[in-house]
């Protein structure tokens, strides 16, 4: 199941994209399919036909893990 995150790299705006899994404290890199800029847009410094980045972790400030769907639809608490 895919993730979509949020990645900010150092001195750069976010990117959005999806992981496959997520990163574990022994990982080095991050392998991102259909990264993009927050509002959809590609990113001006990859070629046009690239689906898969390859991000050292040492060029990241954090990742933000969004919600997929299903948690979504998920009702928390509701005071009523």
């Amino acid at each position: 199941m895919p993730y979509t995150v949020i990645i900010h790299p150092l001195g750069e705006e976010p990117i959005v994209g999806e992981i496959e899994n997520v990163p574990t404290v022994k990982d080095t890199m991050v392998v991102v399919t259909n990264p993009r800029r927050l509002d959809g847009k590609e990113l001006h410094y990859l070629a046009d036909n690239v689906i898969t980045v390859i991000w050292p972790f040492s060029r990241i400030n954090f990742i933000e893990l969004m919600p997929s769907k299903e948690e979504e639809d998920i009702i928390g608490f509701v005071r009523e």
